[in-house]
């Protein structure tokens, strides 16, 4: 993956503000935080309930297959378009010879929905396991009003966590991920301690053959393996803030999709070994039950207490990256002026920190599956299906852009992407399905309403700039 030396790959970007301070080390643990966090120490149980027993494990092997190859779009886009935004800039450099802004549009619209969707899922997952700690805060019902209360009140403080520059970031972040790794190691060694091979491998009489629990519980195992597994694209979204983005963003979206398949595999598989399947099916702190089994109590609560600070990096890590979208399209005129400004010290983009935070915070009062399902539904039909169009557009519409990577096998990995993710969209809940369309309609209707009082494309002329390539073409089509 060699990295020819391009405008924007210095210290700081010239026209926004942001500064290049993010290194290989930094962007692989600001996704492998985000990517980790709370998120596969709460989705145990559900997976297993869900695919019917242990051939569970093979659901985050199939999962990481989809993230691996949507993960080969991500760096061919991210390393080609290295800009704020991640997603924002590719559609945006895609659509926009047939359809002016409104792809770009749309993106913005939903990723301020679905990115602090997903950080909910954090904190209702970071609750969760406060319970093991803290009397009162979840019962047999779920999260108590207390619960809620306290989970509302980490949002504020990870959002003041947010502002400060971008280089004292990435050196928290790191430190966040090195945390993770003591949690997600800690309860491995535990599971593995009081490991049980046959427990662990007694898959259901039956689960692989035709109808088997294996088939019928996969696309609602994908949905929450993908969900999992989300994040590897963090450091694409901070892409106008990463060193030589060239080599930076590949390596940092494979090695972090690599290193977590490995720990969720591993976890999953340990955690099958060491407790009942039925105890697996009802845990509301999986993990902690593990670690108690093995080392007592005090132990126990020592790394859940880990467990809980590496739920609070994956938020961290996913507000720091989502907010920069709706930088990037108000610096682009396609969104509120607001969201375009810059902290006039710390450099960051206050209005979308402070708004994803919020919409965090209220998610956060829903309960896990049916925010999951939401989140999900959205981004795969705004992000994942249309980065799969973006990037064979872009191979045909702009030969001439630099691309310092170039996707393995193309377009093998684009295909499974695509097979993939429409899978995985068809297999979530019909209300999410349904909800999400309707979200898709309604951005829809705010663009043509956008469109027309900016008088661009349908009721203007498109612009087309091409703002990356080495020979731009620039214009206007009627």
């Amino acid at each position: 993956m060699s990295s020819p030396t391009r405008p924007g790959d210095s210290a700081t970007l010239p026209g926004n503000g942001l500064e290049r301070r993010i290194g290989p080390l930094q962007a692989t643990a600001i996704n492998m935080t985000q990517m980790c966090g709370i998120g596969p120490f709460v989705t145990i149980p559900a997976m297993v309930a869900t695919m019917g027993g242990p051939q569970a494990m093979f659901g985050w092997i199939i999962g990481a297959i989809i993230a691996l190859a949507d993960g080969l779009v991500w760096a061919e886009l991210g390393a080609a378009l290295p800009g704020a935004g991640g997603t924002y800039i590719y559609l945006r450099e895609a659509f926009q010879y047939r359809t002016g802004r409104l792809m770009p549009f749309l993106f913005a619209w939903s990723a301020v929905l679905f990115i602090p969707l997903i950080m909910s899922t954090g904190i209702i997952g970071l609750v969760q396991y406060l319970g093991y700690l803290v009397p009162g805060v979840t019962d047999a019902g779920g999260v108590t009003p207390l619960g809620k209360v306290i989970g509302i009140g980490l949002v504020v403080l990870i959002v003041l966590a947010l502002f400060r520059r971008i280089g004292q970031i990435s050196k928290l972040t790191t430190a966040l991920f090195l945390i993770m790794l003591f949690a997600v190691f800690a309860v491995i060694i535990a599971a593995f301690s009081h490991f049980d091979a046959h427990q662990a491998f007694d898959f259901t009489p039956g689960a692989f053959g035709s109808g088997g629990a294996f088939w019928s519980g996969l696309g609602a195992g994908l949905v929450i393996a993908v969900y999992d597994y989300l994040g590897y694209n963090t450091s694409a979204y901070l892409g106008g803030e990463v060193r030589n983005p060239g080599r930076t963003l590949p390596r940092s979206i494979i090695f972090s999709i690599l290193g977590i398949m490995t720990l969720y595999f591993l976890l999953q598989v340990g955690v099958l070994g060491s407790q009942p399947l039925e105890s697996i099916k009802n845990a509301t702190s999986v993990a902690s039950s593990v670690l108690e089994q093995a080392w007592g109590s005090v132990t126990a609560k020592i790394v859940t207490v880990f467990i809980v600070i590496a739920a609070v990096g994956s938020v961290f890590a996913g507000l720091l990256g989502g907010s920069r979208v709706p930088f990037e399209a108000a610096r682009d005129k396609v969104f509120l002026p607001v969201f375009g400004k810059l902290h006039p010290k710390l450099n960051l983009p206050t209005a979308g920190v402070l708004a994803m935070g919020v919409i965090t915070a209220i998610g956060s009062l829903f309960t896990l599956t049916d925010v999951i399902n939401a989140a999900v539904t959205v981004l795969v039909i705004i992000q994942s299906l249309a980065q799969v169009a973006a990037i064979v557009v872009l191979r045909r519409r702009q030969p001439h852009l630099m691309r310092p990577y170039r996707q393995v096998l193309y377009p093998v990995p684009t295909i499974i992407a695509l097979v993939g993710w429409v899978y995985v969209y068809v297999s979530a809940s019909w209300l999410s399905i349904w909800l999400s369309v309707a979200w898709i309609v309604l951005g829809v209707l705010a663009f043509l309403i956008y469109a027309s009082k900016e008088k661009v494309w349908p009721f203007g002329p498109k612009e087309i700039r091409e703002a990356f390539a080495s020979q731009p073409a620039a214009g206007v089509e009627s």
